[in-house]
Protein backbone atom coordinates (compact mmCIF):
# COMPACT_ATOMS: atom_id res chain seq x y z
CA UNK A 1 0.00 0.00 0.00
CA UNK A 2 1.64 3.49 -0.87
CA UNK A 3 1.68 5.61 1.73
CA UNK A 4 -0.73 8.98 2.46
CA UNK A 5 1.41 10.42 4.98
CA UNK A 6 4.46 13.03 4.12
CA UNK A 7 6.49 14.04 7.41
CA UNK A 8 8.95 16.91 6.14
CA UNK A 9 12.29 15.57 5.34
CA UNK A 10 14.03 16.76 8.28
CA UNK A 11 11.24 14.70 10.58
CA UNK A 12 11.96 11.71 8.02
CA UNK A 13 15.99 12.23 8.48
CA UNK A 14 15.58 12.56 12.47
CA UNK A 15 13.26 9.60 12.57
CA UNK A 16 15.21 7.29 10.42
CA UNK A 17 18.26 8.02 12.63
CA UNK A 18 16.64 7.73 16.36
CA UNK A 19 15.51 4.19 14.55
CA UNK A 20 19.30 3.32 13.06
CA UNK A 21 20.05 4.04 17.00
CA UNK A 22 17.27 2.05 18.43
CA UNK A 23 18.35 -1.11 17.08
CA UNK A 24 22.05 -1.18 17.26
CA UNK A 25 22.47 -0.55 13.42
CA UNK A 26 25.24 2.36 14.41
CA UNK A 27 28.38 1.49 15.72
CA UNK A 28 30.77 4.38 17.13
CA UNK A 29 34.27 3.78 18.19
CA UNK A 30 37.51 6.51 17.73
CA UNK A 31 39.61 4.64 19.51
CA UNK A 32 39.47 1.37 18.04
CA UNK A 33 38.49 2.69 14.23
CA UNK A 34 36.92 -0.03 12.22
CA UNK A 35 38.12 -1.13 9.01
CA UNK A 36 35.90 0.03 5.71
CA UNK A 37 35.36 -2.23 2.64
CA UNK A 38 37.76 0.61 0.91
CA UNK A 39 40.42 -0.45 3.77
CA UNK A 40 40.57 3.06 5.39
CA UNK A 41 39.86 3.22 9.05
CA UNK A 42 36.63 4.45 10.70
CA UNK A 43 35.30 5.57 13.90
CA UNK A 44 31.69 5.12 12.26
CA UNK A 45 30.01 2.40 11.40
CA UNK A 46 26.60 1.24 9.77
CA UNK A 47 24.75 -1.52 9.46
CA UNK A 48 21.31 -1.14 7.62
CA UNK A 49 20.93 -4.82 7.07
CA UNK A 50 19.68 -4.80 10.68
CA UNK A 51 16.25 -3.62 9.56
CA UNK A 52 14.89 -6.55 7.87
CA UNK A 53 14.57 -8.14 11.66
CA UNK A 54 12.58 -5.23 12.89
CA UNK A 55 9.27 -4.97 11.58
CA UNK A 56 7.59 -2.15 12.92
CA UNK A 57 11.21 0.10 11.91
CA UNK A 58 11.12 -1.42 8.57
CA UNK A 59 7.96 -1.21 8.09
CA UNK A 60 8.00 2.77 9.03
CA UNK A 61 11.75 3.33 6.98
CA UNK A 62 10.15 1.57 3.70
CA UNK A 63 6.96 4.13 3.91
CA UNK A 64 9.61 6.92 4.18
CA UNK A 65 11.96 5.79 1.09
CA UNK A 66 8.67 5.39 -1.04
CA UNK A 67 7.34 8.99 0.17
CA UNK A 68 10.63 10.29 0.09
CA UNK A 69 11.07 9.17 -4.01
CA UNK A 70 7.50 9.96 -4.61
CA UNK A 71 7.69 13.31 -3.46
CA UNK A 72 11.34 14.01 -5.52
CA UNK A 73 11.28 12.21 -8.46
CA UNK A 74 7.43 11.90 -9.19
CA UNK A 75 4.31 9.76 -8.60
CA UNK A 76 4.32 7.54 -11.42
CA UNK A 77 8.44 7.98 -12.18
CA UNK A 78 8.92 4.75 -12.31
CA UNK A 79 7.99 1.02 -13.97
CA UNK A 80 10.45 -1.00 -12.25
CA UNK A 81 12.16 -1.66 -8.82
CA UNK A 82 15.52 -3.04 -8.93
CA UNK A 83 17.36 -4.04 -5.63
CA UNK A 84 21.14 -3.97 -5.84
CA UNK A 85 23.36 -7.18 -4.85
CA UNK A 86 22.97 -8.42 -2.15
CA UNK A 87 21.85 -5.66 0.72
CA UNK A 88 19.44 -3.65 -1.65
CA UNK A 89 17.26 -6.89 -2.75
CA UNK A 90 14.87 -7.06 0.47
CA UNK A 91 14.36 -3.02 0.33
CA UNK A 92 13.45 -2.77 -3.55
CA UNK A 93 11.21 -5.35 -2.99
CA UNK A 94 9.67 -3.22 0.18
CA UNK A 95 9.48 -0.40 -2.06
CA UNK A 96 8.22 -2.11 -5.27
CA UNK A 97 5.28 -3.37 -3.15
CA UNK A 98 4.45 0.04 -1.78
CA UNK A 99 4.38 1.81 -5.45
CA UNK A 100 2.60 -1.59 -6.67
CA UNK A 101 5.32 -2.56 -9.35
CA UNK A 102 7.92 -4.81 -10.56
CA UNK A 103 10.98 -5.82 -8.90
CA UNK A 104 14.42 -7.38 -10.18
CA UNK A 105 18.08 -7.38 -8.90
CA UNK A 106 21.06 -6.96 -10.31
CA UNK A 107 24.05 -9.31 -9.48
CA UNK A 108 27.68 -7.24 -8.70
CA UNK A 109 29.08 -9.84 -11.72
CA UNK A 110 27.53 -12.52 -13.96
CA UNK A 111 26.67 -15.03 -12.62
CA UNK A 112 28.77 -17.76 -14.19
CA UNK A 113 26.81 -20.03 -15.86
CA UNK A 114 23.46 -20.46 -17.54
CA UNK A 115 22.11 -17.29 -18.92
CA UNK A 116 24.97 -15.48 -16.93
CA UNK A 117 23.04 -12.78 -16.38
CA UNK A 118 23.12 -9.68 -14.33
CA UNK A 119 19.25 -8.84 -13.93
CA UNK A 120 17.38 -11.39 -12.07
CA UNK A 121 13.63 -10.36 -12.73
CA UNK A 122 11.76 -8.73 -15.83
CA UNK A 123 13.36 -5.97 -16.84
CA UNK A 124 12.17 -3.98 -19.83
CA UNK A 125 13.59 -1.83 -22.83
CA UNK A 126 12.66 1.68 -22.35
CA UNK A 127 11.46 0.74 -18.42
CA UNK A 128 12.43 3.86 -15.84
CA UNK A 129 14.17 1.57 -13.00
CA UNK A 130 14.99 3.15 -9.48
CA UNK A 131 17.81 1.41 -8.17
CA UNK A 132 17.27 1.09 -4.41
CA UNK A 133 20.32 0.02 -2.21
CA UNK A 134 20.83 0.23 1.88
CA UNK A 135 23.56 3.19 1.78
CA UNK A 136 25.88 5.09 -0.03
CA UNK A 137 29.57 6.48 0.82
CA UNK A 138 30.51 8.06 -1.83
CA UNK A 139 28.36 7.06 -4.70
CA UNK A 140 30.96 4.99 -7.21
CA UNK A 141 29.49 1.62 -6.41
CA UNK A 142 26.10 2.72 -7.80
CA UNK A 143 27.42 3.33 -11.42
CA UNK A 144 28.01 -0.59 -12.25
CA UNK A 145 24.51 -0.93 -11.35
CA UNK A 146 23.14 1.66 -13.09
CA UNK A 147 25.38 0.08 -16.05
CA UNK A 148 23.80 -2.68 -15.90
CA UNK A 149 20.49 -1.79 -16.05
CA UNK A 150 20.75 0.62 -18.90
CA UNK A 151 22.58 -2.07 -21.01
CA UNK A 152 19.15 -3.94 -20.98
CA UNK A 153 17.69 -0.89 -22.45
CA UNK A 154 15.53 0.35 -19.71
CA UNK A 155 16.49 4.07 -18.17
CA UNK A 156 17.86 4.71 -14.61
CA UNK A 157 18.18 8.09 -13.32
CA UNK A 158 17.70 7.95 -10.07
CA UNK A 159 19.20 5.98 -7.11
CA UNK A 160 17.59 5.34 -3.20
CA UNK A 161 19.07 4.60 -0.16
CA UNK A 162 18.24 4.35 3.72
CA UNK A 163 21.75 5.95 4.45
CA UNK A 164 23.72 8.21 3.01
CA UNK A 165 27.19 8.83 4.39
CA UNK A 166 26.68 12.62 3.56
CA UNK A 167 30.78 13.88 4.19
CA UNK A 168 32.01 12.99 0.90
CA UNK A 169 31.46 16.02 -1.47
CA UNK A 170 32.05 14.18 -5.10
CA UNK A 171 29.10 11.64 -3.85
CA UNK A 172 26.36 13.73 -5.46
CA UNK A 173 28.55 14.57 -8.60
CA UNK A 174 29.74 11.25 -9.28
CA UNK A 175 26.48 10.10 -9.54
CA UNK A 176 24.96 13.60 -11.38
CA UNK A 177 28.01 12.66 -13.69
CA UNK A 178 26.47 9.60 -14.78
CA UNK A 179 23.34 10.86 -14.79
CA UNK A 180 21.27 9.71 -11.43
CA UNK A 181 20.15 11.25 -8.74
CA UNK A 182 20.32 10.38 -5.24
CA UNK A 183 17.91 10.43 -2.72
CA UNK A 184 18.00 9.07 0.97
CA UNK A 185 16.54 9.71 4.38
CA UNK A 186 19.59 10.18 6.61
CA UNK A 187 23.19 11.16 6.83
CA UNK A 188 25.82 10.71 9.41
CA UNK A 189 25.56 14.07 10.55
CA UNK A 190 21.51 13.12 11.50
CA UNK A 191 22.78 10.45 13.18
CA UNK A 192 25.13 12.65 15.09
CA UNK A 193 22.11 15.07 16.23
CA UNK A 194 19.85 12.04 17.11
CA UNK A 195 22.97 10.92 19.46
CA UNK A 196 24.00 13.70 21.13
CA UNK A 197 20.11 14.23 22.20
CA UNK A 198 19.42 10.69 23.38
CA UNK A 199 23.10 10.50 25.49
CA UNK A 200 23.15 7.13 23.37
CA UNK A 201 27.12 7.39 23.35
CA UNK A 202 29.78 9.85 26.07
CA UNK A 203 30.59 12.62 24.77
CA UNK A 204 34.34 12.03 24.19
CA UNK A 205 33.42 9.26 21.66
CA UNK A 206 30.55 12.26 20.12
CA UNK A 207 33.69 14.19 19.71
CA UNK A 208 36.17 12.16 18.05
CA UNK A 209 33.42 11.50 15.33
CA UNK A 210 32.78 14.49 15.26
CA UNK A 211 35.82 15.73 14.10
CA UNK A 212 36.48 12.62 11.43
CA UNK A 213 32.99 13.82 9.86
CA UNK A 214 34.03 17.31 9.69
CA UNK A 215 37.49 16.04 7.74
CA UNK A 216 37.13 12.41 6.95
CA UNK A 217 39.64 12.16 4.45
CA UNK A 218 42.16 14.10 6.64
CA UNK A 219 41.07 12.21 9.47
CA UNK A 220 42.14 8.60 7.43
CA UNK A 221 45.01 9.60 6.18
CA UNK A 222 46.29 10.40 9.71
CA UNK A 223 45.21 7.07 10.80
CA UNK A 224 46.31 4.95 7.56
CA UNK A 225 48.46 1.89 8.41
CA UNK A 226 48.24 2.73 11.84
Amino acid sequence: MIPSSYPPANEIARLTARMLLEIEAVHFNAREPFTLASGLPSPTYIDCRRLISFPRIRATCMDFLTVTVMRNAGFEAFDNIAGGETAGIPFAALVAERMALPMSYVRKKPKGYGRNARIEGEMHEGDRVLLVEDLTTDGGSKLSFVDAIRDTGAACAHTAVIFSYGIFPETEKTLGDHGVSLHHLCTWWDVLAEARASGAFDAETLQGVESFLEDPRAWQEARRGG
